[in-house]
């Protein structure tokens, strides 16, 4: 079944807190923590959400290496938990095979769906895509260089998607403008770029971000998780009149405090509101196996605010940024063909 998530469900939390609720939420994090200021630390606020808004109790497992997945995940289903989130693509088949020998047990995996679905996991999917577009629509209107770059963790649906949204909106300007702005890092039409082949190391960050730098780039989408911290760091000393960075998952400037300045903006993923979303469904006996989709539509996906560089981006870019969200959200325009 395709779900869709109610803006109010994704977007807004409960006015008031629920009663103590005889339920546990439990997460299964994929490799670089809890707190890694990105996928993990997103889904685990849903979680606290949760638990702030209807007295429930949660707990997690943290995934130092991917060989953690299943014992982690099995580990958890005698712990009386009454939902099981795993976080994370490369947690699809050990969430598959832990479901699958336990039907009994609800689970809910983010980033992955199955097809066929699987009657006991809700897949929490999301179309970044969207977002990215619009980002990479922006990076288009504001590099001085027209040389913009990106580069990923793992070449994985999850990442990639992220890259393709920001390729087309870049071409979108160029179309529109009779531009010629260059994204590094990512080719559409063979599937291949750069990637740093993990999600925790932040020295790789850095080095992919000055690699781009080197070659021209003034703004850099990395798509890594925690990896991005680095590519911040390389801002920041460099200036963002040199190089600026454009976040995924979270919003960065708030995640990211240190290095906020850096940050034009971030293509969010509010795995928040959907964690959150599963666990109230689950708790009300609403639970059902499937995919649940997040869109600009309704607010499963966004662009964040410029913060500190609302100043830096035009008016008239930033009426164009709407108009295109729009044309998204009513179909005129496509962004995922």
């Amino acid at each position: 079944m395709n779900h869709v998530i109610s803006s109010v469900a994704v977007a807004v939390a409960l006015a008031a807190s629920s009663p103590a609720f005889a339920f546990t939420a439990c997460q299964v994090t994929d490799t670089g923590g809890i707190d890694d200021n990105s996928f993990n630390q997103t889904a685990w606020k849903g979680v606290q959400d949760a638990i702030a808004d209807f007295g429930i109790e949660g707990r997690f497992l943290e995934s130092t290496a991917e060989t953690d997945y299943e014992a982690n995940i099995n580990s958890l289903i005698d712990g009386n938990c009454d939902i099981i989130v795993t976080v994370g693509f490369l947690l699809g088949d050990a969430t598959r095979d832990a479901a699958l020998a336990n039907p009994d047990q609800p689970f809910s995996i983010v980033d992955f769906a199955y097809d066929p679905a699987i009657p006991n996991v809700l897949g929490q999917v999301y179309a970044t895509d969207q977002a990215a577009f619009l980002a990479g629509y922006l990076a288009a209107g504001m590099t001085e260089t027209k040389i913009v770059g990106t580069f990923g963790g793992i070449n994985i649906p999850p990442v990639t998607i992220f890259m393709d949204g920001f390729v087309k909106g870049v071409n979108h300007w160029n179309a529109a403008k009779g531009d010629a702005v260059e994204v590094l890092g990512w080719s559409l039409e063979d599937r291949e770029g750069l990637f740093t082949n993990n999600f925790d190391n932040l020295d790789d960050g850095r080095a992919f971000a000055q690699n781009l730098y080197d070659e021209g780039a003034d703004i850099v989408l990395p798509v890594a998780g925690p990896v991005g911290l680095g590519s911040a760091t390389l801002a920041d000393e460099l200036g963002i009149d040199r190089l600026k960075i454009i976040g995924v998952d979270a919003d960065l400037y708030f995640t990211d405090t240190e290095r906020q300045h850096v940050y034009l903006t971030s293509i969010t993923k509010r795995m928040d509101a959907t964690v959150r979303a599963v666990i109230e469904a689950t708790m009300n006996d609403e639970f059902e196996g499937g995919v649940l989709v997040g869109t600009l539509e309704n607010g499963g996906v966004g662009l964040a605010p410029f913060h500190d560089m609302e100043g830096l981006v035009p008016d008239a870019l930033k009426a164009e940024l709407e108009a295109l969200r729009a044309g998204i959200i009513d179909g005129s325009i496509s962004v995922s063909d």
